[in-house]
């Protein structure tokens, strides 16, 4: 088995067991953490295949993107400032019905560079071609947690629901437990009542959690209280939904009976605050959510609403914007935002051993480098992080005990090779959608 030894550096553990922070070395094993010895204790180098020498960096648990659609970097500022529905009506979900299985995959890797080189080491996914985003998951090195996207309305709900299972026959589990399979229904509103039972069948027979858009804009509310009678987290208790682990995706327009629903049965929530701002959603309930016990993890959502992918400016946001709406700025602190990012977002996505750095923990560490200009002096490592660190001080990747990224460089991904296929896709896409609205 491979090892990686860490040595001489200042590592934040996040996980609630002795200090915040403090001097070490790291010692991975295949795709565990071996040991972690604090000063004065050492580890010696000759333990390990690959030294990496820490003294400038800050180590940490690798970050976690709860939610998003990484294939939708081929959209990245194609629909800008415009609201939800109009975005998806107008402009993507016409141009994606020209999607192909090569896009995507492109397109997916493309987000997967982006990611690694930000720190994130794991990401979930909704969307289509899904086998082809387990390949390059599995070609990459990184995490991830993949749906294939369902909508009810048509023709192709059916062919989503036999596509997902054949999707999690195939990969759920895989490349060492890297790839996990969820199901996807995208929302109350493109999936009536009678097609969510039909993905909570499959939900019971294969055991997989579900992830879902809810309650994203007050339009979405007052539509479903219209047509309904009840809000949208009331809606899919009564359906059911909310007896099977769940990762509710934005959650912004939530009454407090809402949130005591979710906080009953357990339900996880993707905090996605950039794409909400961006689309002008509003602001989710974060504070009141952590507050009942909820796990709140944090996501970028895709790269066509936000636009990047860089979740340290997500941690930013969620902490500044929360302190800033309730005109508190003991709200949400730098520690609590690290761990939405890691440990609360590993828990948000019922992933077992990843989130923090202790022993017989899954190695999935990130470095980043200390010794920059915004990053002195060092008072507290912690507010460093979240309030004045960049997504370009990410140093060095290891997932599953696998260098990802190592002095700021891909180890496994040809970052060249994808954004040219990207472009060709990207120029391909739009022209073909040009042609069919000249058609109409």
């Amino acid at each position: 088995m491979s090892s990686v030894l860490i040595k001489n550096t200042l590592i934040v553990p996040l996980d609630n067991n002795g200090p915040d922070y403090y001097f070490g070395d790291i010692l991975t094993v295949g795709d565990r953490i071996k040991t972690i010895a604090a000063r004065p204790a050492v580890i010696d180098a000759a333990m390990a295949e690959t030294v990496i020498d820490g003294k400038n960096l800050i180590v940490m648990p690798g970050l976690i993107n709860t939610h998003g659609h990484a294939a939708m970097t081929l959209f990245r500022s194609y629909a800008d400032d415009m609201p939800l529905q109009q975005w998806l009506e107008e402009k993507i979900w016409p141009i994606e019905e020209h999607l192909e299985s090569n896009d995507v995959y492109w397109a997916s890797m493309l987000a997967m560079a982006e990611m690694i080189k930000g720190g994130t080491t794991t990401f979930t996914d909704m969307y289509f071609f899904m086998d082809r985003v387990a390949e390059a998951v599995a070609e990459s090195g990184i995490r991830a947690v993949l749906s294939r996207g369902l909508v009810g309305l048509g023709s192709g709900g059916e062919i989503g629901l036999t596509e997902t299972e054949a999707l999690i026959n195939r990969w759920h589990g895989t490349e060492n437990g890297r790839i996990n399979i969820a199901i996807g229904p995208h929302a109350p509103y493109t999936c009536p009542l009678s097609y969510l039972d039909r993905a909570m069948e499959l939900a019971a027979k294969t055991g997989v959690p579900l992830q879902i858009h809810l309650s994203e804009t007050r339009q979405e509310v007052e539509d479903c209280l219209k047509e309904h009678g009840v809000t949208p987290p009331k809606l899919l208790l009564n359906a059911g939904l909310f007896d099977f682990d769940v990762i509710a995706a934005h959650c912004v327009h939530l009454s407090d009976a809402d949130i005591e629903i979710l906080a009953e049965k357990k339900i996880s929530v993707a905090h996605n605050p950039g794409s909400n701002l961006k689309l002008g959603s509003g602001v989710a309930p974060v504070v009141k959510m952590l507050q009942k016990g909820i796990n709140v993890g944090i996501g970028t959502d895709g790269a066509s609403s936000n636009n990047n992918l860089d979740m340290i400016e997500e941690m930013r946001l969620a902490a500044l914007i929360a302190k800033g709406v309730a005109l508190d700025p003991t709200l949400l602190n730098a520690r609590t935002a690290l761990q939405m990012a890691t440990s609360i977002g590993a828990k948000a996505l019922f992933l077992q051993d990843t989130g923090t750095l202790r022993e017989g923990a899954k190695a999935d560490i990130i470095g980043l480098r200390c010794d920059r200009p915004h990053l002195t002096p060092m008072h507290d490592p912690l507010a460093h992080l979240v309030y004045a660190s960049a997504a370009a001080d990410v140093e060095m990747v290891i997932v599953d005990g696998k260098l990802l990224l190592s002095g700021g460089e891909l180890l496994t991904i040809d970052e060249e090779k994808v954004r040219a296929e990207v472009n060709r896709s990207a120029q391909r896409l739009v022209k073909a959608n040009e042609e069919k609205q000249g058609e109409i």
